[in-house]
């Protein structure tokens, strides 16, 4: 990975594991989870929005402005909008695509989920797609004791 991309991918995880802390000492990762979605989708529809968030021709404060009315016409939660206004003020809205990536992933984990990338030549059968997704339980065990067990060490994380 070039510097530049390893220096934005590090803000970005600072940033989500912030973001993710927060959300959940407040009970809130489902909604910060609805928020990234709706953050995927202002960067995949909007090239407005990537402008916005890319262009070093917008002044922190016109950056932040903008943030402001998009967070809560998006109904954001306080918390990604506050994060969002700190990276308009920081000049770091940039990585925020980065941000999305890795919150979704820290989540993830969290939740003791496991993704898997399946490259087939045509689309998989019902049946098919089954016998995956069973064979790939075999292979990563059972994910509830999993998340049990990571649940136990972040109640002995937040004790001690």
């Amino acid at each position: 990975m070039s510097e530049p991309a390893s220096i934005s991918t590090g803000i970005a995880e600072r940033y989500a594991t912030a973001v993710y802390d927060l959300a959940r000492e407040a009970n809130q990762v489902d909604a910060i989870e609805g928020d990234l979605d709706a953050l995927e989708a202002a960067l995949t529809d909007s090239d407005d929005f990537q402008r916005l968030i890319s262009s070093p021709h917008y002044t922190r404060d016109q950056q932040a402005g903008a943030i402001k009315v998009l967070a809560d016409k998006m109904g954001l939660t306080k918390t990604m909008a506050n994060t969002l206004a700190l990276m308009a003020q920081k000049r770091r809205l940039f990585v925020l695509p980065a941000l999305v990536k890795s919150l979704r992933e820290t989540i993830a984990e969290a939740k003791g989920e496991i993704t898997a990338d399946v490259t087939t030549a045509k689309a998989l059968t019902k049946t098919q797609a089954g016998k995956l997704t069973k064979a790939l339980n075999a292979c990563t065990g059972d994910t509830s004791l999993r998340s049990r067990l990571g649940s136990l060490q972040n109640a002995m994380k937040e004790v001690g």
